[in-house]
């Protein structure tokens, strides 16, 4: 499968479930079961439960999904200040 294949949705993480997978929630409405990518399984990354992410989709399969990317909520620098 080629890179230009997959599909990128954003969505929540709605459960944790066995083996490394996710329920994730698109902001599309539907619900997947994504796995977490190869990278951050290495770079020892977690995925919990509310986190935002980034979900690589094959356009063949749309139930299931990998997880790239978690955008964490973190405070910006400008709020300690005030």
């Amino acid at each position: 499968m080629a890179k230009d294949d997959v599909i990128v949705f954003s969505g929540t993480v709605e459960d944790k479930l066995p083996n490394t997978m996710f329920r994730v929630k698109l902001e599309n409405g539907h619900e997947i079961l994504a796995t977490v990518c190869g990278k951050m399984r290495k770079a020892r990354i977690w995925v919990n439960i509310g986190e935002k992410v980034r979900v690589e989709m094959t356009p063949y399969d749309l139930d299931k999904g990998r997880i790239t990317f978690v955008e964490r909520n973190r405070p910006t620098p400008d709020a300690n200040n005030q």
